[in-house]
């Protein structure tokens, strides 16, 4: 995690002395259970409560000789603790009960900030959406003019992918928001199973169904896949904007500050740079979702190779997806739109997006298709070539062509249902904040 693209919330979530806390927070709860089971006694229980989470310095302090973290936390926790009750800490415990489980309390709680930001992203693209529902400009395929549509349908498209992104986190949390207290190589040897019962149920989280004595690594791999997935849709949505920027086009504009400077060179320069990053960032989401896959395979019951990865892109990649989801909500608030020069570019083919409506008519009227599409095609060569509209073009080849007929909004007229789709996911939005 780097602070550039880390916002505070997601960042203090990772900082080391949460992590110790989280820690100091499962060991405690452990102690509970081992009390309720007659395991510890209450006054042993009460002075673990007692004992404060170490600060990362000490910890990091006794790691340099025992190349251990747990055991280094553990060193530093139990010497806060009054008397010889520090001796029940860990009790039963291996490891990775620790780490999992606190792992995948943390993993919560940055989805539901995935999750919030998401869901406002959801909401900022389908306002918009429904401010330029009418405003009408050209659609391209491969990039080239193609037929009208409005800038509104163009933002449902992305509120929409949103949405299922959505979906697939909620899944995701489900999937990573597990712990598991069982001892080593789990089998609950030394351990009661009504430990890991009630740690879980007060940290909020699943139980693995079948330890190993680490949590499944393909609940991680899924969480970093949802969130490249969500990057590349934030992706799309970014380079759909960044393309409309281009001095050619200039059908919208990012939001910028009155004292924004574009370039160390050219004065003149408003590049759309928010955009570039968002798109930048998503491919670091995609790079770590690999590096998650890799950690799924591990030696027997466990190993290690997970852990200096895990280190690295959980953090990252829940930070890159929170900073990048933020961010694009800011794009599409602040998002400038040029509604007349986006009709400017509808009219800039002289008519030829009108076209496939031309064809229809022909061949409604009673015209071979094949035989339309080759006449329609030449005329719309012609035209390029002459600068006359097509319907100009095609009535002075005899074609009787209704030039009233060819304009945006007989492609604009059938997309009732789609405004309706949007109203309903807007409204189940309204209801269920909070995602």
């Amino acid at each position: 995690m780097i602070p550039r693209y880390s916002l505070p919330q997601m960042a203090d979530l990772w900082a080391e002395e949460k992590k110790y806390r989280t820690w100091t927070l499962v060991e405690v709860l452990a102690a509970e259970a081992q009390a309720r089971l007659g395991v510890i006694s209450e006054s042993d229980l009460a002075a673990i409560r007692q004992g404060t989470p170490p600060v990362p310095d000490e910890v990091a302090r006794l790691e340099a000789t025992r190349d251990h973290e747990v055991l280094a936390f553990l060193a530093a926790y139990t010497a806060t603790i009054p008397g010889d009750a520090g001796r029940w800490v860990h009790h039963g415990m291996t490891s990775y009960d620790l780490v999992d489980t606190a792992l995948g309390y943390t993993l919560a709680q940055a989805c539901d900030l995935i999750l919030e930001a998401a869901g406002r992203l959801r909401d900022s693209l389908g306002r918009r959406a429904l401010e330029h529902w009418d405003t009408a400009c050209v659609a391209r395929t491969h990039g080239i003019h193609a037929e009208p549509t409005t800038f509104g349908l163009k933002l449902a498209v992305h509120a929409f992918a949103v949405q299922r992104c959505l979906k697939r986190l909620r899944s995701a949390r489900a999937a990573v928001a597990v712990g598991t207290v069982s001892g080593a190589v789990g089998t609950y040897a030394q351990i009661d199973p009504r430990v890991e019962e009630h740690v879980c149920a007060r940290l909020g989280l699943g139980v693995e169904p079948v330890p190993t004595q680490v949590v499944a690594r393909d609940r991680h791999a899924e969480l970093l896949g949802a969130l490249a997935l969500l990057g590349a849709v934030v992706e799309h949505l970014a380079l759909e904007m960044r393309l409309l920027q281009q001095t050619e086009i200039r059908e919208v504009e990012e939001r910028r500050p009155a004292e924004y400077q574009g370039s160390s060179a050219m004065p003149h320069k408003r590049n759309p740079t928010l955009c570039e990053r968002l798109c930048g960032i998503a491919r670091l989401l995609r790079a770590n979702a690999a590096a998650g896959y890799e950690d799924i395979a591990l030696w027997h019951e466990r190993d290690m190779a997970h852990s200096a990865v895990e280190r690295v892109v959980l953090p990252d990649s829940t930070a890159l997806a929170h900073y990048q989801t933020t961010m694009a909500t800011e794009l599409v608030d602040g998002l400038r739109t040029n509604p007349e020069k986006m009709r400017e570019n509808l009219n800039l083919t002289n008519g030829l997006v009108y076209s496939s409506a031309m064809l229809f008519d022909l061949v409604e009227g009673g015209a071979d298709r094949e035989k339309a599409y080759r006449l329609i095609q030449a005329a719309a060569a012609d035209s390029s070539k002459s600068g006359e509209t097509l319907v100009a073009t095609l009535s002075a080849q005899g074609v009787e062509v209704n030039p009233e007929k060819y304009r945006p909004e007989r492609f604009l007229h059938s997309r009732g249902h789609i405004h309706d789709r949007l109203m309903t996911m807007l409204k189940e939005s309204a209801e269920n904040v909070g995602i």
